[in-house]
């Protein structure tokens, strides 16, 4: 996995500078920003990463971007910085899933523990990424047959049930079951329950490739 990175986004350059400073001293990659436009032209690294963002910015707030983050359904946890923060202001951050809201000046360990927390969030969201990819990657590796028996043997049908609903011999259904639970990598149907569940498959609800 590759190193953690720490983007600070600071209108300020000498609040900018001074957190690179401390960040890079403490063996963290970092990437010192000026605005919000310049995340988005150098895009998010690969690995790990924490935003440590200040909330009053020149052109799209802080507050502004977490909430088209959160739309857009991109994961990147941000710890808050603010020279003029209120409690509705950080009230909005934490609702909004940000590790934590900080009013300058602030500690420095307290702004190091709560990028430990941010990274761990993150490292936890990529690893279940992977994990979801594998599973999607053998879910697509199946007929359109084996996904049906597959979404109703996750609703609990036995092989008999099944071979009515489908119009085919238990036999038949015995082969596919065989099939869906060997390139799924699973012997066990609770298991099984669990890769339909990451999928949202709706059990008793056949699914095809999209």
């Amino acid at each position: 996995m590759s190193e953690a990175t720490i983007i600070v986004i600071d209108d300020d350059p000498e609040i900018r500078e001074a957190l690179g400073s401390l960040l890079r001293s403490v063996g963290f990659d970092v990437k010192l920003l000026a605005s919000v436009g310049d995340f988005l032209i150098s895009g998010r690294p690969d690995g790990p990463t924490c935003l440590v963002l200040d909330v009053r910015l020149p052109g799209q707030s802080g507050l502004d971007f977490q909430l088209e983050l959160s739309r857009e359904k991109i994961q990147l946890p941000i710890v808050f910085i603010t020279g003029h923060g209120d409690i509705p202001m950080s009230v909005r951050a934490m609702k909004g899933g940000a590790v934590e809201f900080l009013t300058k000046p602030f500690r420095d360990q307290d702004l190091l523990d709560a990028i430990h927390v941010g990274l761990a969030r993150d490292r936890a969201w990529i690893e279940n990424e992977k994990a979801l990819a594998t599973v999607r990657a053998r879910f697509d590796s199946l007929t359109p047959r084996e996904r049906e028996v597959m979404a109703l043997v996750v609703a609990g049908r036995l092989n008999k049930q099944i071979a009515g609903d489908l119009g085919v011999s238990e036999i038949t259904v015995k082969v596919h079951r065989s099939q869906v639970m060997q390139k799924m990598g699973t012997r066990s149907l609770p298991e099984l329950a669990r890769m339909a569940d990451k999928l949202m498959i709706a059990p008793g609800k056949p699914q095809t490739n999209s």
